[in-house]
């Protein structure tokens, strides 16, 4: 039966891995952008970089990583350490697109406009996660188990709700964020927002 336990360094390179199979709405992404490693570098490793004690992993018996869940309690704090510490040093591997048109280019475009104040949910909903599970462990209740570890951490600190965004071609995604009584929040076109209060 696989365990849930806290995030090791070591788990950093299954980061990016975890990340890549899963990023296509759920599905595999391999190959869709010209570089594997931008849904990493955007979605999971910076997370781990600024709050690996809000990060689990998944492990399987074999002791492979084979899901995540990873958090940050303050958004806008999050957003403003990405742009002035985080993506600088991807500035050269990702250039900033004079025109976003391509699915790479808006998520390239994503990783330079993050700042204080880009996400419209932080106010009430300060918190938000990213978490990805590999085929082979789901429906074992893994997922929920990851979101109450984190729910319960997060309230533990005092933090008063989290949102997350998603995307929203991610139908089993969105069933399963509504079955844990998350509810549907404002977001830009295209996107998909869910949100929670504590307490």
């Amino acid at each position: 039966m696989p365990i849930i336990r806290p995030y090791r360094p070591s788990d950093r390179a299954a980061m990016y891995e975890i990340c890549l199979k899963t990023a296509d709405a759920g599905e595999d992404a391999t190959g869709i952008l010209s570089d594997d490693s931008l849904w990493g570098d955007l979605f999971a490793v910076p997370y781990v970089e600024r709050h690996p004690d809000l990060a689990w992993i998944v492990e399987a018996d074999d002791g492979r990583a084979i899901g995540y869940i990873v958090a940050t309690e303050d958004t806008d704090a999050f957003y403003t350490w990405f742009r002035d510490e985080w993506w600088p040093a991807f500035h050269a591997r990702y250039p900033r697109p004079a025109e976003a048109r391509t699915r790479e280019e808006r998520m390239i475009e994503y990783g330079y406009t993050r700042g204080p104040g880009a996400d419209q949910n932080t106010a009430a909903y300060p918190a938000h996660l990213h978490i990805d599970l590999l085929p082979e462990t789901q429906g074992q209740g893994l997922g929920r188990r990851l979101i109450e570890t984190l729910f319960a951490e997060l309230e533990r600190r005092g933090v008063p709700g989290l949102h997350l965004g998603m995307d929203p071609d991610n139908t089993g995604a969105a069933a399963f964020y509504e079955r844990l009584g998350m509810v549907e929040l404002p977001t830009a076109p295209g996107g998909k927002s869910y949100g929670v209060a504590f307490g």
